[in-house]
């Protein structure tokens, strides 16, 4: 048997090849020669990185969550926080890194724990922008599940804003979207914000 590190890739050559020729023209228009040793791979390395970066365009939310779905006469709120979250900004695609909370109320259906973490991921792994990505992992958890209220809460800081632009470091952004009972019940949504311990002014 042998042993050691065995990478696998499981990306398409056709897209990889495709994305290297562009990454490839792109170091060249940034004054850089792409023959040097050090960026030999580099096109290739590039183009598996973002292909990793926007997988979330071949996954369907929505499934993630029928994949496990189960009758349960449970109707207290069900809260997943501190989920950590990479995207991609539509604007600039450089990073935007924070975490998202969420919390539903189930109307006699759950859902397992680890499948809003993925559908968080399915979202994110996409160019996006917050405000969108906050409002798509809420349609996706009320539209699947029906629950009495779906409550989404995202913190995350722009690499567009620190690196770039205004080019404040330590600037976060918070951006919220409630249905059903956190939307009309002032207590359930104030009980959620202290339980993920985010404040809204």
């Amino acid at each position: 048997m042998e042993l050691g590190y065995q990478k696998i890739d499981q990306y398409n050559s056709h897209d990889v090849e495709e994305l290297s020729k562009h990454y490839r023209e792109i170091l060249r228009l940034l004054g850089e020669d792409p023959n040097r040793e050090g960026l030999l791979k580099s096109p290739e390395r590039i183009a598996k990185a973002m292909l990793f970066f926007t997988s979330g365009y071949d996954q369907n939310p929505e499934e993630i969550l029928r994949s496990a779905m189960f009758t349960e006469d449970y109707k207290q709120m069900v809260v997943v926080k501190d989920i950590e979250l990479y995207s991609l900004c539509e604007h600039h695609m450089v990073p935007f890194v924070g975490k998202a909370h969420v919390a539903y109320i189930p109307n006699g259906r759950i859902v397992g724990l680890s499948k809003i973490p993925r559908v968080v991921d399915a979202y994110a792994r996409r160019l996006q922008v917050q405000e969108r990505l906050t409002q798509q992992i809420k349609d996706c958890i009320q539209k699947t599940l029906d629950p009495i209220g779906v409550a989404v809460v995202i913190e995350a800081q722009h690499m567009c804003m620190s690196m770039r632009g205004v080019q404040k470091q330590n600037s976060v952004t918070t951006t919220s979207d409630f249905t059903g009972a956190f939307m009309k019940n002032s207590k359930t949504r104030e009980e959620f914000m202290r339980i993920i311990g985010v404040k809204l002014h």
